[in-house]
């Protein structure tokens, strides 16, 4: 028999490990993530009592998978939309916060005189906080409900975001000679260029081709399907010079739009868990406790470093964006911990060979450190706002408390010049980068292979048609979009001294397609510039003039809006989507929160009147959400039943004991579990028989044994069913249900 490879005896002992030792640290309540960590120590090289893996390139490899697979997820729930709705709050706090903590981490590797390349990652390992632990904090402290806690969470998908553009930048820095900010520009335009385009295509052509073959599509083939865009995307982000884990966030986030996402969720939802321990548990086999022994004092500086930083900078990020102070303190306070970003940073150094082997095993260890001290950290934020308001100036704690109220929730009405400017350049931009792409790889592949089928001048005709056939749809929009909004209108006719810059505005776009049309047929005809300008206005008046391409260009606008709204228009229509007065319940120091009921929980079966939400917490339900079906205002009579997810509206103090009260109501665990089957008996009626002359009504043995009569034996082949007004005689056979005690009851009282 042929002997097992190196990689199935390496999984066995990391699944083995790390299963075990997670399900230590589930029963002592710490994130799971910790116990990945531990067990990838346990068998990693530096541990000498334990068994250890053999292939570290093969677990290695499986490890950049996991990182695929968690950006993918993390992908899938991020939307653009979400970050557009978020107002400017969190984008601000998030900026500060980042930069500040990258500052700070790149100044205390610089203290330490480390190099420049292990400062700049030290920095950006640092400003990433763990979604995964604060979340986790928040459940268990019971927070979840509160309104700082979405805030928080706001900041976090931010951070994420940035994380993925950071790894990208990082990149480039490492791989350039120095890292200057013509080099960072370029990066930040780069990525901007293929994140637009990427989203733009990916939206035309992923919801269409899940729209279309939705019948098809088994849970399977969704994993089948789904896992494989992720890892084409990731194959053409690294072909471009980016990350896999970059093109595997950005499939993630298209697919994130579409109306299949939450099965998709779902049905990944283990092959990430899997790949992710691994990826955990190979940070944990580069712990080198030797390291941590040599690099004692920068790890506690480095805890300092985080829990001070986050604890004074992340405050004053929150309190910058808008908030008061208490609340700025419990979410700055929240954040003082290092995240999993930091080790998919770490091994991103490491795989680039900028950064030195010390610094991996560092980093974990201030991450532990961290993430033990995290609901501590939480807790202390209340007691200090208290300190801190006991100490200051009256005046000064209540102008603080109240920084954010003066201009929080104002909505200044944008221009018309404004929005018709803000839209007209969004839109130029985006079809201006589909022209670029398309042309490029018309030119790259497309022209090379048609001429070798076609004579030289034929093979340049036949490529100018065909482009100029893809192009003109985008190029008609760049000039005539919004030339008919309302926006557009209301400025002609509001003045005639608006009438000229709106000419211009049309001329600008004009004179884009224009350059556009000049390098396609100067790259392809060679003519004099006189002829290739005028051949472009002809082709600029023919777009405008064709009735088909404004049809066709009108069909693909409305493709893509379809495409980006077609999982909001699913959530509206099966009731899962938001209510719209959520926003104005804010300035009542009131929010909604929704919460899923337990299958286990006592309140299960009774309605609204009993239950007495109002009178025991103070909240209202608003509505009930139960599986496709929403309920609105619900009145008492209302059934509540397990897997319901209620939306209820009260301040953060209600919600909580409400979130409290209803993790404790719970009916308890059967520790007889074992005793409770079912089984099917025979029973013979004695002379002694307590129901003997008794019809099945009055016997009672419902009631009395907790037994069920499911027939009378008539004969040996025969079973039939009592009929009501028979009654029991001695020497009747009847069979019975019940469970194991009940069925031994009955026969000792026959």
């Amino acid at each position: 028999m042929a002997e097992l490879p190196h990689l199935i005896k390496d999984l066995a002992l990391i699944l083995v490990v790390a299963g075990t030792v997670t399900l230590i640290f589930k029963k002592l309540k710490q994130p799971l993530v910790l116990g990945y960590i531990v067990a990838g120590f346990l068998v990693g090289p530096h541990m000498p009592y334990t068994m250890t893996v053999t292939d570290k390139g093969n677990i290695q490899t499986w490890a950049d998978i996991g990182v695929m697979f968690l950006l993918f997820s993390l992908g899938l729930d991020f939307s653009f939309k979400k970050i557009l709705k978020m107002g400017m709050s969190p984008i601000i706090a998030t900026i500060i916060i980042i930069f500040s903590m990258a500052t700070l981490g790149v100044g205390v590797g610089h203290i330490f005189g480390w190099t420049k390349m292990n400062s700049i990652f030290l920095g950006g390992m640092l400003a990433m906080s763990s979604t995964t632990i604060i979340y986790k904090a928040y459940d268990d402290l019971g927070l979840r409900q509160q309104s700082f806690a979405g805030l928080v969470m706001s900041v976090l998908i931010l951070e994420d975001i940035l994380a993925i553009v950071m790894m990208v930048m990082l990149s480039a820095v490492a791989n350039g000679s120095s890292p200057d900010g013509g080099q960072m520009l370029g990066s930040i335009l780069r990525i901007g260029f293929f994140l637009v385009l990427w989203f733009v295509v990916g939206l035309f052509v992923v919801p269409t081709f899940l729209r279309n073959t939705r019948k098809l599509m088994t849970d399977e083939t969704m994993v089948v399907v789904s896992l494989g865009l992720c890892c084409l995307m990731s194959w053409i982000s690294t072909t471009v010079g980016f990350s896999s884990a970059f093109g595997a966030f950005i499939m993630g986030s298209i697919l994130a739009e579409t109306i299949e996402a939450d099965k998709i969720i779902r049905l990944v939802e283990p092959v990430k868990s899997l790949f992710g321990a691994i990826f955990f548990v190979s940070v944990g086999m580069l712990v080198d406790p030797m390291i941590l022994i040599e690099y004692s004092v920068p790890i506690l500086v480095l805890v300092l470093t985080i829990l001070l930083g986050q604890s004074i900078l992340g405050t004053s990020g929150f309190m910058l964006s808008g908030q008061p102070l208490k609340t700025a303190m419990q979410c700055g306070f929240s954040m003082a911990q290092v995240g999993e970003f930091a080790f998919i940073i770490a091994s991103l150094g490491l795989s680039l060979g900028v950064i030195s082997d010390f610094l991996y095993p560092v980093v974990v260890a201030v991450s532990v450190i961290t993430t033990f001290l995290t609901p501590y950290m939480i807790r202390m934020a209340e007691p200090c706002y208290g300190q801190l308001e006991q100490r200051l100036p009256k005046r000064w704690t209540r102008w603080l408390n109240h920084l954010g109220s003066s201009h929080q929730h104002t909505v200044l009405e944008q221009s018309n010049w404004r929005r018709l400017l803000r839209k007209m350049t969004v839109n130029t931009a985006i079809y201006s980068i589909l022209c670029v792409a398309v042309t490029t790889l018309m030119f790259t592949f497309f022209l090379p292979f048609i001429r070798t089928l076609l004579p030289h001048w034929w093979a340049n005709g036949v490529c100018g048609l065909l482009l100029l056939s893809i192009l003109s749809p985008f190029m008609r929009s760049i000039i005539m979009k919004h030339n008919h909004s309302d926006e557009f209108r209301s400025l002609w006719i509001e003045s005639r001294l608006n009438r000229l810059p709106l000419i211009f505005t049309v001329l600008v776009r004009v004179t884009i397609v224009a350059a556009f049309l000049f390098y396609i047929c100067n790259y392809l005809a060679r003519f004099a510039n006189a002829v290739v300008i005028t051949l472009a206005l002809v082709i600029i008046v023919l777009m405008i003039l064709s009735r088909s391409l404004k049809k066709r260009s009108i069909r693909l606008e409305r493709l893509f809006v379809k495409n980006l709204k077609s999982r909001e228009i699913e959530a509206q229509v099966h009731g899962r989507r938001r209510p719209l007065y959520e926003g104005r319940l804010l300035d009542r120091d009131i929010h909604i929160s929704d919460f899923d009921i337990p299958h286990d929980s006592k309140w299960a079966g009774k309605s609204l009147l009993q239950l007495r939400f109002r009178n025991r917490f103070g909240v209202h339900v608003s509505s009930v959400l139960r599986g496709i079906q929403r309920m609105n205002i619900p009145n008492g009579e209302t059934i509540i039943f397990p897997g319901d997810k209620l939306q209820v509206i009260g301040n953060d103090e209600q919600l909580h004991q409400f979130a409290h009260a209803m993790k404790v109501e719970l009916v308890p665990e059967d520790e007889h579990i074992e005793d409770r089957e079912m089984t099917l008996k025979k029973l013979k009626l004695t002379a002694r028989c307590p129901f003997i002359g008794k019809t099945l009504k009055e016997s009672g043995l419902r009631d009395e044994f907790n037994v069920m009569v499911v027939g009378l034996e008539a004969g040996q082949k025969n079973l039939t069913l009592i009929n009501p007004s028979h009654k029991f005689e001695e020497g009747d056979i009847i069979w019975v249900v019940g469970e194991t005690t009940s069925l031994l009851q009955l026969a000792l009282a026959n």
